[in-house]
């Protein structure tokens, strides 16, 4: 009988910090991509959807946590979902306050669907094929809900990049104290930090930028 191996890395201080980082490179990859080489919204979109693609492939392939691989499909999942929000904002004029809706329901029926094949979402227990497609879908809808709801935070309700980052850094926080002093289930807890990190990420990006 073959091993079966978890394909997703340990949720450690170190997942953490690589994912912040990613997500902050995601936003800011987008951006550069999109703005600064001239290269548009829709020919950028295409081009990384298609690089996600191979790196996915590759992912898939590897039956286990190969680190490299693993990363470099979260870090291009996270331009792929920036350029997504960015898209239907900028190019088809979508409200921000719909796309973060929207995302959030797509998010949520990933989430209902999943549990309902596999009994459960915990990324401890990702060592099959269909969890593991389940939970690149769930990725892929947190970074662009993620963005979505960053973008409606900073710019449309005018907090501003900062202020952003700061709120969504204290949500995270009050996660931690909540798993840690007052029991919040680490499943969800783990899926509310993973959706919050990304417009933190994405506050930083913008505001260092």
């Amino acid at each position: 009988m073959t091993p079966m191996y978890n394909r997703v890395p340990k949720v450690t201080a170190d997942f953490w910090i690589i994912k912040l980082l990613a997500v902050t490179m995601g936003e800011t990859a987008a951006d550069y991509l999109a703005v600064n080489l001239g290269l548009g919204l829709t020919a950028t979109s295409l081009v990384m959807s298609a690089v996600l693609a191979v790196a996915l492939a590759v992912q898939f392939a590897q039956k286990r946590y190969v680190p490299w691989a693993y990363w470099l499909a979260v870090v291009l999942i996270s331009v792929v979902g920036t350029l997504v929000t960015d898209n239907l904002v900028d190019t088809f004029g979508v409200r921000l306050i719909t796309t973060t809706w929207v995302f959030a329901l797509a998010l949520a029926v990933t989430f209902a669907v999943w549990f309902a094949s596999e009994r459960t979402l915990s990324i401890h227990a990702i060592f099959t094929t269909r969890r593991e497609a389940f939970y690149w879908l769930a990725i892929l809808f947190t970074f662009a809900l993620g963005t979505a709801a960053g973008d409606l935070v900073s710019e449309q309700f005018g907090l501003g990049y900062l202020a952003t980052g700061v709120l969504f850094g204290m949500i995270i926080a009050s996660l931690g104290l909540g798993y840690a002093l007052l029991g919040l289930d680490p499943i969800l807890g783990f899926w509310l930090a993973y959706i919050f990190t990304r417009p933190l990420g994405a506050s930083i990006g913008d505001f260092m930028s």
